[in-house]
């Protein structure tokens, strides 16, 4: 059984939501979710580099002009499909 764990980033500024998503990862599970709101729009930029260099897996949930939100998961099971 996965669990989902949410993190709300919404008003935070660039190098913020990079910062506090890493360190939010450590406490993830492998196989786990991380799900983040992001309103900065430097986050699609600064999250999936961030995730290429943890090895975790990233996508895009939904972007609009009043957020941003960011599936991670965890390595240590698949990636997302």
């Amino acid at each position: 059984m996965t669990t989902t764990t949410k993190l709300d980033l919404t008003g935070l500024k660039c190098p913020l939501p990079a910062l506090k998503t890493r360190k939010a990862l450590k406490a993830v599970a492998p196989g786990d979710f991380l799900e983040v709101h992001c309103t900065d729009p430097l986050s699609v930029i600064d999250i999936p580099n961030l995730i290429r260099e943890t090895g975790d897996a990233v996508e895009i949930r939904e972007r609009s002009e009043a957020r941003i939100v960011f599936l991670i998961e965890k390595a240590g099971s698949q990636a997302l499909s």
